[in-house]
């Protein structure tokens, strides 16, 4: 992964370009935002992911406009953001959010190996779901054929972290103002069945390991 300090141009003390800070926040994320453009037009997807390594692999269904645009080599950029707080300064200047960002770059490519995207596919259920590929079954022949995997090579990336409290103007110190961060807290929830279990099925450990888990 190549650093590219000149990317993050505005508060750029938040800056983080180690391969630690940024693997982290992409593996503490769930869903990817992904900026393309298409005949000058410019869009943002929100999809599915895993990571292995310095490669993201994005997941779509074959035909989709966007996994036939990302396999055919177009640039593209892909955000996980994950708020922290909103942090209440003594102006609205100096209000702000803590937050974890990435920003990665790269060049896609469309997955066709079955053994690689068997490989893929696993990665981006154990990034949602860790220890349930080996719960159920097999994906059939028909699915794998419908799915689209876009392996996408962490060319460059950028991070940027905010935490803390607000930092505000001296002078407004002396304010009868409260100021503080009101904090943010993405956490999973605890497990809804479906209504339709076969009778004493229980909670299988992979989906009872989420109940509480914070992002």
């Amino acid at each position: 992964m190549t650093d590219i300090k000149d990317q993050v141009r505005q508060i750029r003390e938040n800056a983080r370009y180690d391969a630690e800070t940024v693997h982290a926040i992409l593996d503490a994320g769930l869903t990817a935002h992904v900026g393309f453009v298409e005949d000058g037009q410019p869009y943002v997807i929100p999809m599915l992911y895993g990571r292995a390594g310095d490669r993201l692999y994005l997941h779509g269904a074959r035909k989709a406009r966007i996994t036939q645009l990302l396999a055919s080599g177009a640039p593209v950029c892909a955000n996980v953001t994950l708020l922290d707080g909103v942090v209440a300064a003594r102006s609205t200047f100096n209000s702000s959010m803590n937050y974890r960002s990435v920003n990665v770059y790269g060049h896609g490519h469309l997955l066709e190996d079955r053994s690689e995207v068997l490989d893929a596919l696993r990665t981006i259920s154990e990034h949602v779901f860790p220890g349930r590929w080996e719960e159920l079954r097999d994906p059939h022949e028909s699915e794998i054929g419908q799915t689209g995997v876009i392996a996408l090579a962490i060319d460059t990336a950028s991070a940027k972290v905010a935490a803390g409290p607000p930092e505000d103007e001296e002078a407004d110190y002396d304010a009868p103002v409260w100021a503080g961060v009101v904090p943010i807290a993405t956490t999973l929830g605890d497990p809804e069945d479906d209504g339709r279990l076969v009778e004493g099925v229980a909670l299988s450990p992979s989906i009872a390991a989420l109940a509480g888990r914070r992002l």
